[in-house]
């Protein structure tokens, strides 16, 4: 006779019901702290900015001195202030003021018990550990602020990025709407074309352009960091067509049949159900020409007066290679403006870009 088979009991059920839940969790867990890890790596050198940002020179050049901003634990014995080590003694590791350092021994004072006076440790002091306490310095940023003149390179900036941003949301749109929604002879092969343009450097092109606009009287000027951005890009076009194509010709016919004109379809339909879209091309091309340095340095040369911030700080690097606390407060200031901006935006941003990546 065949034997009977088993019937999988209760218990059994549980076991593999918690086998699986704790797979599954061991699967996410190792996948979140892969995430994390990278997420650090990529992270470090803006925590390096920022940390040394909040530092002194002094501190930056100190033996033992903590990554984070902070500044050396004192205690004052007798009406002066002396530096705390980490000291071992017989009852364990113990905060001492070091108030006559040698090299084999020193003289250390018990914060604990000041009445005690002084004591001999024998050993070189250099080799302990100091106490720190966490205390960022902020006099870096009115300094950097005042040798950088940021007032002027934040003036500058603004306004190239605010009149470039203008002309290529209007350009951009306009040809973009174009492609997506008129039957054109030609059209497929005029965006190809146009799509092409992606893969050809600005380094190319820098050596006619400059040819060309010092004949035409522009070097020297914003005319040829602004102008420009009135004739489109391929790669604003593109997000924009994308985003058009998602839209339902429904809507355009049903503003026909009320007597709108095209331009009218696009400035009360088009635009208001795009929104998302064009605001991470604003996001784009706004943070392109903040952060933007070989257009400016070209073009602007020996025009200190009419420098945006990147080229400013450029500039300024050699100055302050000796002094990296002041460097890394004017980066900081840089930056600060543009991780607002996208913070406050990034729904919009992210639903843009997502779903610009989807043809219709």
């Amino acid at each position: 006779m065949a034997a009977a088979t088993a019937k999988p009991t209760p218990h059994s059920y549980a076991s593999s019901t918690l086998n699986r839940q704790l797979r599954g969790f061991m699967a996410k867990s190792s996948v979140s702290l892969f995430g994390l890890l990278l997420l650090s790596v990529f992270l470090m050198p803006l925590g390096y900015m920022v940390s040394t940002a909040f530092k002194d020179d002094a501190e930056l050049s100190a033996q033992n001195a903590p990554l984070w901003p902070a500044s050396a634990k004192t205690y004052t014995y007798q009406g002066q202030e002396y530096p705390l080590y980490l000291v071992p003694t017989e009852q364990g590791v113990k905060q001492m003021a070091l108030v006559a350092p040698h090299r084999e021994d020193s003289d250390f004072v018990d914060p604990a018990n000041p009445e005690a006076g002084p004591f001999t440790w024998q050993g070189r002091y250099r080799t302990l550990a100091p106490v720190y306490n966490f205390a960022p310095k902020f006099k870096n940023f009115p300094e950097a602020w005042e040798q950088v003149q940021f007032g002027l390179l934040f003036r500058n900036t603004f306004v190239l990025a605010i009149i470039s941003t203008l002309g290529t949301l209007l350009s951009c749109i306009a040809v973009a709407y174009g492609f997506a929604r008129f039957n054109v002879p030609g059209k497929s092969i005029l965006f190809v074309i146009l799509i092409s343009t992606i893969v050809l450097p600005a380094q190319v092109t820098i050596i006619p352009l400059f040819i060309f606009f010092t004949k035409i009287g522009w070097t020297g000027t914003w005319l040829p960091l602004l102008v420009p951005a009135f004739f489109a890009n391929a790669y604003d076009v593109f997000l924009l067509r994308q985003y058009f194509m998602t839209i339902p010709r429904q809507l355009d016919e049903a503003a026909m049949i009320d007597g709108a004109s095209p331009l009218r379809i696009l400035w009360s339909v088009i635009i208001p159900q795009a929104i998302p879209a064009i605001t991470a091309v604003t996001l784009f091309h706004f943070f392109f020409v903040w952060n933007d340095y070989f257009s400016p340095l070209v073009y602007l040369v020996g025009k200190e007066d009419l420098y945006p911030i990147s080229v400013g700080l450029g500039k300024l690097v050699g100055t302050f290679s000796r002094f990296p606390g002041l460097a890394m407060a004017s980066a900081l200031m840089a930056i600060a403006l543009p991780v607002v901006i996208f913070f406050l935006a990034q729904r919009q941003f992210m639903q843009g870009v997502v779903i610009t990546g989807v043809e219709k």
